[in-house]
């Protein structure tokens, strides 16, 4: 034990018992590297970096190329670039990168080793970044008006959108359903500020447009706008919006509220990577301006007492824009509509928007001016068959699935994205799911989106499913539920029925119908 090597280490000490002879014959060997009688070039692989396969070899070679420097032995090898950060082997490499130059380790020097080279745990890796710290929260202009106004909200595109405006005893459905009617009534006011707003300048800036919309851009006038679809390149709708052309080489694109970061990285990858002999320029203006929609019958009435801008009809019709003073305020006015009501979407700058939307509130007080949201937006579009990109779509539909095929122009002097794509033989093929409209036969039904669809109800499972519904509302303007769904040659089936099978064993039938069930002529929105 310890005290018997204590006793017998005492006796050598005293000279009681001899010591030991201790004799080197040769000098201590190097562990960094496993000798052998050829040259490390000539010798079997000896592996230094497991990870990179960074062999003796191959630092040898380094040096010998003049990379002397430890930092860029490293990088000319990839020495170290592994999990371990080279805490590993460089260790050994270092050595070799010494023997080679004549140097002594200490001179050579050591990389620079960063973490993680021993394990953490996820919480440290995820810090502050979570629950509400992990993704930013993104709010109007108008946002502090609408909590006064007891808006809920919904998040879309880390947005914080007003979803509804209850008053009291009111739940969802009963406050859309007092807000759709207010829009078709009278006037309803929504907030628009988070669609993506891109300018667009330069001498090339309508070839541009050529290329990425699959509609023409070239004889679009000053003070016009125009609807469009953009697509990838295997012909699926990407995402659409409305672009106004303020000069000859000056536009305005609009997007989806989500999709715009990712329509405006598009445009620049399309620049920079294919087409960077166009002279165009993009900047993302979304946060600038905010967007009061006036939405309904009495909306040119309301804004008539704000503005000096001309609102007849022959001076300012359908899908065109105005420049002017809205409260006082310098504004750009668009007629467009995404409810199928006439509609004016008062652009102006956000640190005036706050102003503007209390002299707008004030003004509406005589036409009982209401507040909606995101769901109200919702069943009006769907009742005018107005899709919403992600969700009527979902990157496989083409536009002539969606029965918009007039937003598709074939005669354009330059093939647009989306264009060879869109006529494979698979995107052309016999029924296809395209877009319809659906008609409980039963009025109070209101079908599940997402639900699947079959054209015979009394089958086996697995039955075949024929499409799903995209979406889905009860309308207090039609008296009944309907839908928006994705149908196998739908277009070609209209007046048929379908049944759309429950979890509690039900059926839900429905007509095929066209998707604008609201005001299908347009004349609500185009009134004179």
């Amino acid at each position: 034990g310890a005290t018997a090597a204590a006793e017998a280490g005492a006796k050598v000490v005293s000279g009681e018992l001899p010591q030991a002879e201790f004799r080197q014959e040769e000098p201590s060997l190097a562990l960094f590297q496993v000798p052998h009688d050829k040259p490390s070039s000539r010798a079997p692989k000896q592996f230094v970096d497991l990870q990179n396969d960074v062999t003796a070899a191959g630092i040898e070679l380094a040096c010998r190329e003049g990379f002397e420097s430890i930092e860029h032995v490293k990088r000319y090898t990839a020495m170290g670039f592994g999990t371990d950060q080279g805490k590993l082997g460089n260790i050994n490499g270092l050595a070799i990168a010494a023997r080679v130059q004549s140097k002594a380790i200490p001179e050579v020097g050591t990389t620079m080793f960063r973490p993680n080279y021993t394990p953490i745990t996820f919480g440290a890796i995820a810090g502050r970044h979570c629950g509400h710290l992990f993704e930013p929260k993104r709010y109007t202009a108008l946002h502090a008006w609408h909590l006064k106004q007891g808006a809920l909200f919904e998040d879309v595109g880390q947005w914080k959108r007003p979803w509804y405006f209850p008053k009291a005893g009111e739940d969802l459905h009963a406050a859309v359903n007092r807000e759709c009617l207010a829009v078709r009534r009278s006037v309803g006011l929504l907030d628009a500020s988070t669609l993506g707003k891109i300018d667009i300048q330069g001498k090339d800036a309508r070839e541009f447009l050529n290329r990425v919309y699959t509609n023409a851009w070239t004889k679009l006038d000053i003070g016009k706008a125009r609807y469009g679809l953009m697509c990838k390149e295997d012909g699926m709708v990407f995402d659409d919006g409305v672009t106004a052309c303020l000069a000859d080489n000056h536009f305005l694109m609009t997007t989806t509220t989500g999709g715009a970061a990712r329509v405006f990285e598009w445009l620049e990858l399309y620049h920079q990577t294919e087409w960077p002999e166009l002279e165009v320029y993009f900047t993302s203006v979304t946060d600038h301006w905010a967007t009061l929609t006036l939405s309904g019958p009495n909306s040119r009435k309301l804004l008539a007492k704000l503005t000096d801008i001309d609102l007849d009809n022959a001076a300012f019709p359908f899908m065109a824009w105005k420049e002017g003073q809205v409260g006082g305020v310098p504004a750009r006015v668009f007629r467009i509509s995404f409810t199928g009501e006439l509609s004016y979407e008062i652009n102006v700058p956000a640190n005036y928007a706050m102003g503007v939307l209390e002299q707008v509130v004030a003004a509406g007080k005589e036409f009982d001016l209401t507040p909606y949201g995101t769901e109200t937006m919702h069943v009006l579009r769907a009742e005018k068959g107005f899709i919403i990109i992600g969700q009527d779509t979902d990157g496989s539909v083409t536009p002539q699935d969606l029965g918009m095929g007039w937003a598709v122009s074939l005669n354009k002097s330059f093939s647009f994205i989306g264009k060879r794509g869109m006529h494979r033989q698979d995107c052309v093929r016999e029924n296809r799911k395209q877009l319809v409209g659906l008609k409980p036969l039963d009025a109070r039904d209101v079908l599940p989106e997402g639900a699947q669809l079959v054209f015979e109800r009394n089958q086996p499972i697995p039955m075949d499913m024929v499409g799903h519904v995209t979406s889905s509302y009860h309308s207090a303007t039609l008296g009944y539920g309907f839908a928006m769904a994705m149908v196998k040659g739908g277009l070609g089936r209209m007046g048929q029925t379908v049944y759309a099978p429950l979890a509690d064993g039900r059926y839900i039938a429905a007509e095929i119908v066209s998707p604008v069930f609201y005001d299908p002529k347009g004349e609500r929105q185009n009134v004179a």
